[in-house]
């Protein structure tokens, strides 16, 4: 018998046991369901990872101060201001393979626009910082060396500070109070979302370094070019952890620390933390895909199982075939083929619920869900394969009645 005719002999079987037929695919129709869910899932926390990497701005180092000893008694991290404007000047003059070194100081402030009142970061910066940042204008000027020579009282907004406080009109050249102190707005960033920690990048503003630490963070430090990190970007192509050597090594140089004393400032290589996140958003979604997989692996069972039950069923029907001339592999085709229909069917029932659940997700859970095409083909295939491993004994059983015992059955 050929492939046609075995087809339709098939799905006539199943036709007579409809119920039977569609719980015997439950088990590969909620695989193929899960297995695209949870690599959608998986695949679109892995390109939010990448998105993050871009976003955050490549290749970059931060220096933060650390902690102080003073009497034995050792400070938290950042208690104690120990890195300054200087050290960021010496970093991007005296190492060639630094592209820009933006120092920077941050604090909470509150701004005021008309009636209207948002809390919000504030970041004191130089013009290095954007370029550092990768960080575009959406309007008006950038931020210049004048700007901070001059200690001007001008401010950047960003996307989620322009929303609260300029809903529907443009801010540029308006007059802002941050603590009660008048700023002009120069201009807005371009959104860059949420970072990789779940932090919402554009809850700022820009302002020159010397009027933050001047007129907006309280009592200036004794050392007034003393800042509280330096944010590093590094060349393309150049190693980021020579780079990352580098630096530690003619900071301790600068701030004249001997060998036994440690770093009096801390290193964070914020590229290699996005690409630990990123390789382990990678195990996750094989993690959840193999869980998922195991969904199919009960389907294939199910299906050996109904398969099985069938051969005692049609024993009759099989040795009468086998008396008019059907062969053995003919039954075993029969019966193969019967196994695969029952696994396709359920594969492509499950590819669409498992689109639709992922679309679901996406909208109610408001995660990222990325389909890809070779997800949903592999998971079909893998269907059809798991049809042919789990029936081929059960057709095997068959083809290898005798058929005057078969005949005898009752």
């Amino acid at each position: 018998m050929n492939l046609y005719i075995n087809g339709r002999i098939a799905v006539a079987a199943l036709r007579v046991n409809k119920l039977r037929s569609v719980l015997t695919m439950l088990g590969i129709i909620i695989g193929v369901a899960a297995v695209i869910v949870m690599v959608g899932v998986g695949a679109g926390a892995q390109a939010r990872v990448e998105e993050q990497i871009r976003l955050l701005g490549s290749n970059l180092i931060v220096v933060m101060s650390g902690s102080v000893n003073q009497g034995g008694a050792r400070a938290g991290q950042g208690t104690q201001w120990t890195i300054s404007e200087d050290d960021a000047i010496a970093i991007q003059t005296e190492l060639e393979s630094i592209v820009a070194a933006a120092p920077n100081v941050r604090g909470q402030v509150q701004i005021v626009h008309g009636n209207l009142n948002w809390g919000t970061a504030v970041i004191g910066a130089t013009p290095e910082f954007f370029e550092v940042r990768d960080w575009q204008l959406e309007s008006g000027r950038a931020l210049e060396v004048e700007d901070v020579r001059d200690i001007e009282r001008v401010a950047w907004l960003g996307q989620t500070v322009l929303n609260n406080l300029f809903p529907d009109e443009d801010p540029v050249g308006t007059t802002v109070r941050i603590r009660n102190t008048p700023f002009i707005v120069a201009g807005t960033l371009v959104g860059k979302g949420q970072s990789g920690q779940g932090q919402d990048q554009d809850d700022i503003i820009v302002v020159p370094l010397s009027t933050a630490k001047k007129k907006l963070l309280g009592r200036p430090p004794a050392d007034p070019r003393v800042v509280a990190s330096i944010t590093v970007k590094v060349a393309a192509g150049a190693s980021m952890i020579l780079a990352e050597e580098r630096i530690r090594d003619l900071l301790r140089d600068r701030h004249q620390l001997q060998a036994f004393q440690e770093d009096d400032f801390i290193l964070r290589n914020l590229a290699e933390i996005m690409r630990t996140q990123e390789a382990a958003s990678k195990v996750l979604a094989l993690l959840l895909a193999a869980v998922a997989s195991v969904s199919l692996l009960v389907g294939g069972i199910g299906i050996m199982n109904i398969m099985l039950v069938s051969v005692t069923e049609r024993t009759r029907e099989i040795g009468l075939r086998m008396a008019v001339g059907a062969r053995g592999r003919d039954v075993l085709s029969q019966f193969l083929v019967e196994a695969v229909l029952l696994s396709l069917l359920g594969g492509g029932i499950g590819v669409l619920l498992g689109l639709a659940g992922s679309a679901g997700i996406g909208h109610l859970a408001g995660w990222r869900v990325l389909i890809e095409p070779s997800s949903v083909l592999v998971s079909f295939g893998f269907a059809g394969l798991i049809g042919i491993f789990f029936g081929f004994y059960p057709a095997r059983q068959a083809a290898a009645l005798d058929p005057i015992e078969a005949l005898r059955r009752d």
